[in-house]
């Protein structure tokens, strides 16, 4: 994809990776929306970023979803790169009592979602690259999130499956595949001791900049190219 002169919508841009992105692709010369659920928020990022234009939508409603379709076709119906960021992570256990609510919202947030916004958008004329955040865990689960860590497995599969399937449109299929780093997800102080976003964020750019399709960093560079002993391996010592 080019790097610059591009509209482009990020999904759950108003923090973590997402801002990461719609910062760097600010930098780059590019028209960049971004959604999320919490407008004030989105508020603080727009006094940041004045340029960047916000949308509150809670992608977890299907109603919502639609919505923010018809709303980018009327007003930007030139939209060009799809960026699906947005997600949600709970440390749960089978045993708990609320695990099954939980559960089902991971499920729509981190695949319905996403899911259902790539079949709406790949709609509009203009699209040209669908990017897709999905994990390092879609290849190594961590059993403290077992439901994020299957959804993104199965993010990643519909990912490849959808490189295949979008070749007759000519629209080109990213995967982003973060490793942990020090955002909120899951929690507030989770992830303090890992790369920061900065740093994930430069790396990819450079991928990018070199026309690869799956973006990866750290240890989810390494899990990328594990073998099966490998993953086998570094899911025992997790969970020693």
């Amino acid at each position: 994809m080019d790097l610059s002169n591009n509209k482009i919508l990020i999904t759950g841009g108003a923090s973590g990776i997402g801002l990461g992105l719609a910062e760097r692709f600010i930098q780059e010369n590019n028209t960049v929306i971004i959604c999320g659920r919490r407008a004030s928020l989105l508020e603080e990022v727009k006094a940041k970023f004045p340029t960047v234009i916000t949308k509150a939508c809670d992608l977890s409603i299907e109603a919502e979803r639609v919505a923010l379709y018809e709303w980018i076709k009327e007003n930007h119906p030139d939209l060009n790169v799809l960026v699906n960021n947005a997600g949600i992570q709970n440390w749960m256990t089978i045993t708990d009592t609320d695990f099954y609510e939980n559960m089902k919202n991971e499920l729509t947030t981190n695949i319905e979602a996403p899911l259902h916004l790539t079949s709406l958008f790949i709609q509009l004329p203009s699209l040209k690259t669908v990017m897709n955040t999905t994990s390092g865990l879609a290849f190594s689960p961590f059993a403290k999130v077992p439901v994020y860590s299957a959804t993104k497995a199965f993010f990643r599969s519909f990912t490849l499956s959808l490189r295949h399937l979008l070749k007759e449109k000519n629209i080109e299929v990213v995967e982003i595949i973060p490793p942990a780093l020090n955002t909120d997800l899951g929690g507030i102080g989770l992830h303090d001791a890992h790369p920061s976003v900065s740093s994930f964020i430069e790396a990819i750019f450079e991928q990018l900049k070199e026309g690869k399709q799956e973006l990866t960093f750290g240890t989810s560079e390494t899990r990328l190219n594990a073998s099966a002993e490998d993953l086998r391996n570094h899911f025992n010592a997790m969970h020693p």
